[in-house]
């Protein structure tokens, strides 16, 4: 089902959005993320709101696409809310109906619009999840085979390299201005 909506890209301070992006229907873009050059992100079915500290790198597609069969004639779909701290790695396609916080999108990774991410999950290099399921808290997808199993440690903390990215970043793109400023809400208010 096609959005009919305009694209109404938010971009909340501290968050940098390289300006070479493909951003396309209703995104909010949470303070502190990080958005490479080259990523496509498209809010099809409806918006989009990306929690904060996400890291979304080079070629990394984002779709909001609720599967026909789910959609009822009339039915809004829901919006799509990615959790906090979430790394996209480079060429990972995601069109997952829920991503909760923590989780790793390896290289190339696929993942359809029927499955459910939870917290703390790492889907491998290469990996494709398909069909409906809705994968446990701290689950690890590996392999050619994409075997699953329960994650031994937790995620560690990408704050160096969003720091990291942070700087170096702007120094060698342009980089889209935060769209939105809280503070004018609240003075309106």
């Amino acid at each position: 089902m096609m959005s009919t909506h305009k694209t109404e890209v938010k971009i909340m301070p501290r968050a940098i959005v390289c300006e070479d992006t493909n951003l396309r229907g209703d995104i909010t873009i949470s303070g502190g993320c990080v958005i490479h050059p080259s990523a496509t992100i498209v809010a099809e079915s409806g918006p989009i709101i990306i929690g904060e500290n996400c890291i979304i790198e080079e070629y990394v597609t984002i779709i909001h696409r609720v599967p026909r069969e789910q959609m009822t004639s009339g039915d809004r779909a829901p919006v799509l809310v990615i959790g906090a701290n979430n790394v996209f790695e480079v060429g990972c396609h995601v069109e997952a109906f829920k991503i909760g916080e923590r989780n790793v999108f390896e290289c190339r990774s696929r993942v359809s619009a029927n499955v459910k991410v939870s917290n703390g999950c790492v889907i491998g290099a290469g990996c494709h999840l398909s069909g409906a399921q809705e994968l446990p808290e701290n689950t690890v997808i590996t392999g050619k085979n994409c075997l699953q199993r329960e994650a031994l440690e937790k995620q560690s903390s990408q704050t160096l390299q969003l720091d990291f990215l942070r700087k170096v970043l702007p120094n060698y793109h342009h980089i889209r201005k935060a769209t939105f400023d809280p503070k004018k809400i609240r003075a309106q208010v």
